[in-house]
């Protein structure tokens, strides 16, 4: 049997079990239950499609298609290989198709119920068994492809393009299109785009009044704000990777976990932290006031405040992504600079700083869609200055409900990320930035030049320091009584929040935080990977392959990180409510809406670390008759031990420290972390909300601290004995190490 029936025979099986073994439709108490396997075929909620056949004949489609499918492995490969991708096309179309159109009390569309007449039994949501008939479709669709020579026939990298164009399809393209569409509907869905008319021209959006004194309207203050944090963020972060790599600033290892605490926090908790110190009645105001008599102001809550808290917030993202790429510099390109007697400064900026410009370019694309896309910050701390995340949030649950608003606002900040994205591809287009090699590399880092040295210090410092006061303030506000009012110590807050008690030989976890904290521990501890392995696929698939539409489908994958949380999770409420995916309020929502969301930083973060890999050694693998999913594991996975690793911090953390799209997704059974301590602060239980975020805080530094451990660093070394070449295609003179 060769490898082409071998995977068809694979997928067939996949459908099989699909058609008989498990659930077609969802299940009320959730696939993961475990309650159906007991009545399988004895209840018609759980009953596979097999049994739907009597209660819902369509469905004979579906197995007829599966069956078409399988006598196509009996054809010759040419005919096989046309039938059967017909056949897998036909199958993922139909299966679409009665989905949406079929619901619960029949035909979801009055003018399918004229034509064909009402129906005697709807339909729930797709379950299980549905789900995996669907994939099984479109992984015979990309065997079929593979057969006829698209990407050179590599079934993997083509059913790898193929399921991650159809998830990203499903998670990304269509709640956002079903969102857009409410811009142009009136309230009964009949076609009005008198909203979106009037709401394109409203002068408050586009108004340039800030150029005589005035008040910039709100596209014109998100964008200024957006390219000053981007701006900020690449800066500081750029600094805090050479401190850590090219200077010998002590205490190296505590400089960078000091880089993450801002990621790891609360969106709100910094902002809170910056009116405890810059407030009216802030520590600092009270202060220069005692002692210099300067009054009170309120220059904290506007632009200036949301700068600072972005910047704080957003300098470990850019950080995360440029170490790796600092780092993966070659010490020999350097050495070679000063061997020909360029000084540090002209290696620096000739040398160093270019081969660095991928890295700079996805921190500040990334810092950028941050900041259009934050909501907590500006929430907090943007007083009457309201930025279009927050004018999306206040147009959808606000007095005025104007989702029309929402929406027109929601593609006006879809447009700047797209100019912005447009910009870096062609600033980077073009160019090469290959550092590492085949060969191996025992060269050094040297150091920066003194004055760009002290220049580093200079930032990273104070800016290390004003973190360490922001995090002060966090700690010791979970230890007082209550603030602005008692200022005793007191332990209750975190007593109340996670008080472990002992019953009749039984452990209880008594605290009211302890459910959402195990929820929400849970949730991201399975999006984290998830993301992981979603990005840097995707990033392998952008940077070292050709296929048509790459830069559509490298836009689509930044569609959900562009757009505010907000609006992602209205969109995903009103996308995954009803039929044919409904899974509104479980624990799924979440976590592809952690994937989705997240996944644009591993994205970018696996481009800017591939773009320094050197494309022969792919080459070398498969010329040493490796296929391209071994070449990926063996070869290209150990040499981006650093984006790995920026990854799985960064979806980690995500997850635990969303609140915008998270509040729209939440249930009374998983309910997570943040939106529990929005409660909190809104029943004016501070205390307990910030020593709810420190435990989270630790938690998260443990955990990252054991991500690192087990990814491990990538280390390019020389080594004296010879290697053989020939032992494995990931044999080379380059040696992996793993630290631990």
């Amino acid at each position: 049997m060769n490898a082409n029936n071998r995977r068809l025979s694979a997928a067939l099986l996949l459908g099989a079990v699909a058609l008989l073994l498990l659930p077609w439709y969802s299940l009320e108490a959730g696939f993961f239950d475990g309650g159906w396997l007991s009545n399988l075929w004895g209840d018609s909620a759980n009953a596979p499609a097999l049994w739907q056949l009597a209660e819902h004949p369509w469905l004979a489609i579906a197995l007829t298609l599966w069956g078409l499918c399988a006598t196509c492995g009996l054809l010759p490969s040419g005919a096989r290989s046309r039938l059967l991708l017909l056949f897998s096309a036909l199958g993922v179309i139909f299966l679409v198709i009665e989905g949406h159109a079929i619901g619960y009390s029949g035909w979801s569309w009055l003018w399918l119920e004229n034509r064909f007449g009402a129906l005697d039994q709807g339909q729930p949501a797709m379950g299980a068994g549905a789900l995996l008939l669907l994939t099984t479709f479109l992984l015979m669709f990309s065997f079929a492809l593979a057969e006829r020579g698209v990407l050179r026939g590599d079934a993997f990298v083509v059913a790898s393009l193929v399921l991650l164009t159809a998830l990203v399809s499903v998670f990304v393209l269509y709640p956002v299109l079903s969102m857009f569409m409410v811009s142009v509907q009136d309230v009964d869905g009949s076609f009005k785009p008198d909203g979106l008319i009037s709401n394109i021209q409203d002068p408050s959006i586009w108004s340039l009044a800030c150029l005589k004194g005035g008040t910039c309207g709100t596209a014109w203050r998100t964008l200024w704000l957006a390219l000053m944090t981007a701006s900020g963020s690449t800066l500081l972060g750029l600094a805090f990777a050479l401190a850590a790599t090219r200077t010998p600033l002590p205490c190296k290892k505590a400089l960078r976990m000091l880089t993450i605490l801002p990621i790891i926090t609360p969106p709100f908790v910094i902002g809170l932290a910056l009116i405890l110190l810059f407030g009216r009645s802030g520590v600092v105001t009270q202060h220069l006031a005692e002692l210099f008599g300067i009054e009170p102001g309120r220059w904290l809550y506007g632009l200036t405040g949301i700068w600072i808290a972005q910047v704080l917030s957003f300098t470990p993202i850019a950080f995360l992504v440029l170490i790796g790429v600092v780092e993966g510099v070659s010490p020999s390109l350097e050495e070679a600079s000063q061997t020909l007697r360029a000084d540090r400064w002209r290696t620096f900026s000739r040398i160093s700083l270019p081969l660095m410009a991928p890295g700079l370019a996805n921190a500040f694309l990334i810092s950028f869609i941050e900041s259009m896309a934050d909501f907590g910050n500006p929430m907090v701390l943007g007083g009457s200055h309201g930025v279009l995340s927050t004018e999306i949030f206040f147009s959808v649950v606000g007095a005025q409900n104007d989702p029309s608003r929402a929406a027109v606002l929601a593609m006006i900040l879809l447009c700047f990320t797209l100019a912005a994205f447009v910009l870096q591809r062609w600033w980077l287009g073009g160019k090469n930035f290959a550092t590492v090699t085949g060969k191996g590399d025992g060269g050094k880092h040297g150091q920066l030049p003194r004055i760009l040295r002290y220049g580093v210090y200079g930032m990273v410092i104070p800016w290390g320091l004003f973190t360490l006061v922001i995090y002060g303030m966090i700690v010791v506000g979970g230890f007082v009584q209550s603030w602005g009012l008692n200022d005793a110590l007191t332990i209750e807050h975190y007593v109340r929040a996670f008080r472990v008690s002992f019953s009749d030989g039984h452990l209880l976890w008594s605290g009211v935080a302890w459910n959402s904290f195990w929820t929400t521990l849970e949730i991201a501890l399975i999006a984290a990977p998830l993301t992981a392995i979603v990005g840097l696929l995707t990033a392998w698939l952008i940077v070292r392959q050709k296929f048509a539409g790459r830069q559509t489908f490298e836009f689509l994958l930044m569609l959900s990180f562009a757009i505010p949380g907000t609006v992602i999770g209205v969109s995903y409420v009103m996308a995954y409510n009803l039929p044919p995916l409904e899974i509104t309020g479980t624990a799924m929502i979440l976590i592809a809406c952690f994937v989705f969301r997240n996944m644009p930083v591993g994205v970018r973060g696996g481009i800017a670390a591939m773009s320094q890999l050197d494309k022969s050694l792919d080459e070398a693998s498969l010329t040493l008759g490796a296929n391209s999913f071994r070449t990926l594991r063996k070869v290209v996975l150990p040499l981006l031990k650093p984006a790995i690793s920026a990854a799985l911090v960064y979806a980690f953390v995500r997850a635990i420290t969303s609140i915008s799209a998270v509040i729209f997704l939440v249930s009374a059974q998983y309910n997570m972390a943040t939106s529990y301590i929005v409660g909190l602060v809104e029943n004016g239980e501070y205390g307990v909300a910030i020593a709810y975020s420190t435990v989270l805080i630790v938690v998260m530094l443990l955990i990252i601290g054991v991500f690192q451990w087990l990814v491990g660093e990538r280390r390019l070394r020389r080594v004296a004995r010879p290697v053989d070449v020939a032992a494995t295609p990931s044999s080379t003179s380059l040696t992996q190490e793993r630290a631990v």
